[in-house]
């Protein structure tokens, strides 16, 4: 496995990790607490995104290509 693969499987064990960690959403929630949890898992989820756009440039092009055609450009 090469070091880019294994990076990428990295940093979706972590985002996945961020999201199986939100506070549950009950009556008790503290507001701070939840902020806090979203901030770091959006910025886990940038990075990922970032990491993937950066690296997998072909994936990107198919997928922006797939988009145009469910809403194509008047």
């Amino acid at each position: 496995m090469d070091k880019k693969t294994k990076q990428t499987i990295q940093m979706l064990r972590d985002l996945v990790s961020d999201i199986q960690g939100a506070p549950f959403p009950g009556s008790d929630i503290n507001t701070e607490l939840y902020s806090i949890w979203y901030e770091h898992t959006q910025r886990a989820a940038v990075e990922c995104f970032e990491f993937l756009n950066a690296n997998f440039p072909k994936e990107q092009k198919e997928l922006n290509k797939s988009i145009e055609k469910i809403f194509p450009d008047d």
